[in-house]
């Protein structure tokens, strides 16, 4: 069996715990970048072990840290409920219970200025490793492993075959997707994970699909 030497030592962080700490920090990145635009205000709900003990190892830290951009090897961790305070960015904290959820969950839910919104809901699942479930009520499964790339868009005919043709016209390789939809006919999001990172300008074209209504591509942190 092969092993990366992070399934050794664990992830470069600042923190007590790379369950609490850095996959916790990946949470709100992924949260964040979900966002368009800078978030003013965040109300983060906090379930299981993150509930109990998250605040004494410093979860609440991590996931504000992961929202303002922050690695998990940033210094300024310790200080990030200070620093999004001065930055202008609202945060509520709160307890939740989640059916079937993993005992190190948030449910983390971001505004921007102009009242646009995104609901995440991720688990931080060992090692600094996690996992996204939800995404503004739509099931997924994102590690943020590999390059993904999220489209959100009108469930039509059409829409999937001409991303993903983009994407081959683009020598952009795709090695994994989900469709997640609340119902048919309604707001889909296509999941893909890709091989590689593509240039901006494909991020850029897919934008221009007019069926689409958001593309973001989440690196790995």
């Amino acid at each position: 069996m092969e092993m990366n030497v992070f399934d050794v030592i664990g992830p470069i962080m600042i923190g007590p715990s790379s369950s609490h700490t850095a996959g916790a920090v990946r949470i709100g990145n992924m949260a964040g970048a979900l966002l368009p635009g800078k978030p003013v205000r965040a109300l983060i709900g906090l379930h299981g072990s993150f509930a109990k003990t998250g605040r004494g190892h410093g979860t609440d830290r991590a996931l504000v840290a992961g929202i303002m951009g922050m690695m998990p090897s940033d210094v300024r961790i310790r200080n990030s409920l200070e620093l999004a305070q001065k930055a202008g960015l609202e945060i509520t904290f709160e307890e939740v219970e989640l059916d079937g959820a993993h005992p190190n969950t948030a449910v983390i839910t971001l505004w921007n200025q102009k009242g646009e919104s995104i609901c995440m809901q991720g688990a931080s699942i060992g090692g600094g490793e996690i996992m996204v479930t939800q995404i503004d009520g739509m099931n997924v499964e994102i590690t943020g492993n590999q390059p993904t790339l999220l489209v959100l868009h009108s469930d039509v005919p059409g829409v999937i075959a001409g991303v993903t043709n983009y994407l081959a016209m683009n020598q952009v390789n795709i090695g994994g997707f989900k469709l997640s939809r609340k119902k048919k006919g309604d707001t889909a999001l296509m999941t893909l994970e890709l091989d590689e990172a593509p240039d901006e300008k494909v991020t850029q074209g897919i934008r221009c699909f007019p069926q689409i209504s958001r593309c973001v591509l989440i690196l790995p942190s």
